[in-house]
């Protein structure tokens, strides 16, 4: 009975809409062309001219946001073609494997992401509207980005393990380092290596890397030299690494960072995927809370509803249950019985469940109940229910909660490697042709 959490992707609307809005008050604008025509070739698939204008304006609404100077044109159409690329070449793969979303799906992650800026349906509209975005527009953009972060997250899930071992190591770090509480905010810029790549050309590539440095060293700000040269998928955001632990960073980027401070700026770093550069935006000490929840002991019968058994009969069943449960038979042999839930063979006995382990309607009926009261008959979307309380507690979580964070961290770490491979083999797999440089 217990709910099952997705992993939902939340777009910030207001940072989508400043950015376009920013965009169109640009003086930085491309040039308007009187015919479409296409820019690049992806496997079967083309961007066109009017695809990468669109793309630029929203590129250049968000480093506007962020007060970066804009890189000249050539640099900017150039980087932004990339991240279109490696966005179809992504859809492509999808596409490919099956991988979709269903509407009502997408309905329900576009009703969630007005309800992240409180905002109703109708008033989310009303903002795309006035600010001139296309609804369907949107919505594809949404689909999209659903179905990237889904592709990325499969690929994860078949290659990213967490052990306890780890999950210790990263503790016993944390609790003997000064500094093992410390979160980090920082810029980065990323220059890929792929495997396939011969020295010279991995040469060619550190040269890059060291030409981005002698930039920052000359005054340009950090932002311009991401925008020109970071093959990050960040790029285009000013190559943000919002506030994380520096455990999470792992141990040769830890030691790098450790000694910055705010403003400071890292040498050129190699790690397998390429050459890195980093920016310390900011520091802080991670506080660790005492976390401490309210838990409830619970024992349920369940009468599901299928091709057997229609609404009402399940009903009847369970009420008739109830009746023996109210005449005194015990629970758990009920339960053993008469439940069709996996717990039946152990008297119904769910152990201790916290805040959201369970379905809304089950909770809710759950908490309204004093301890060895058994509920009316419950409807959730599983069926009928009858539930007892046997017992509550005050519990501290805190250590579990820690060690939930450190595992994230140790996973995001892990991932990061992962998707970055990942992406750069799709790259080299794919048949790409650029006609760019046609149009100028």
């Amino acid at each position: 009975m217990h709910n099952r959490n997705y992993s939902c992707i939340f777009l910030l609307l207001i940072v989508f809409i400043s950015a376009h809005v920013t965009a169109q008050e640009s003086e930085f604008v491309p040039e308007a062309k009187p015919i479409d025509h296409i820019v690049a070739v992806v496997n079967e698939d083309v961007i066109t001219r009017q695809e990468l204008d669109e793309a630029i304006k929203i590129a250049i609404g968000r480093l506007q946001l962020q007060g970066a100077q804009l890189p000249n044109q050539h640099t900017m159409e150039n980087q932004v073609l990339e991240s279109l690329i490696t966005k179809r070449i992504q859809l492509q793969h999808a596409k490919e494997v099956g991988l979709s979303v269903g509407e009502s799906e997408l309905d329900e992650t576009i009703l969630r992401i007005a309800e992240e800026n409180k905002l109703t349906l109708p008033e989310f509209y009303v903002v795309l509207e006035k600010d001139g975005i296309s609804y369907n527009k949107f919505r594809d953009e949404i689909r999209e980005e659903m179905i990237m972060a889904r592709m990325k997250e499969r690929e994860i899930k078949n290659q990213v393990n967490v052990t306890e071992g780890e999950v210790d190591n990263f503790l016993h770090t944390q609790e003997t380092s000064a500094e093992g509480n410390d979160e980090y905010r920082l810029a980065h810029i990323l220059i890929l290596v792929s495997e396939n790549m011969n020295s010279a050309q991995i040469q060619q590539r550190a040269e890059r890397a060291d030409m981005a440095l002698r930039k920052l060293k000359e005054g340009v700000e950090f932002a311009q030299v991401v925008a020109e040269f970071s093959d990050a998928a960040d790029a285009k955001q000013g190559g943000i690494i919002e506030w994380r632990p520096i455990t999470q960073m792992g141990p040769a980027f830890a030691e790098l960072l450790t000694p910055l401070q705010p403003g400071d700026v890292t040498q050129v770093v190699q790690s397998p995927n390429g050459f890195h550069i980093f920016k310390l935006l900011g520091r802080r000490v991670q506080e660790v809370p005492t976390v401490i929840i309210d838990q409830t002991h619970a024992r349920h019968v369940l009468i599901k509803i299928n091709e057997l058994t229609s609404e009402n009969d399940a009903r009847l069943k369970i009420i008739q249950i109830k009746e023996r449960l109210d005449k005194g038979e015990d629970f758990a042999e009920v339960a053993k019985l008469y439940s069709e839930d996996t717990s039946a063979s152990s008297g119904g006995d769910l152990g201790w469940l916290s805040p959201g382990d369970t379905v809304p309607d089950f909770e809710r009926a759950m908490n309204a109940l004093l301890p060895g009261q058994v509920s009316d008959p419950v409807r959730s979307q599983f069926g009928w229910h009858l539930i007892q309380v046997m017992e509550r507690r005050s519990q501290d979580i805190s250590l579990n909660r820690r060690r939930q964070t450190a595992r994230q961290a140790i996973r995001n770490r892990k991932a990061d490697v992962v998707v970055q491979e990942w992406l750069r083999q799709l790259r080299d797999q794919a048949y790409v042709e650029y006609r760019l440089d046609n149009d100028h």
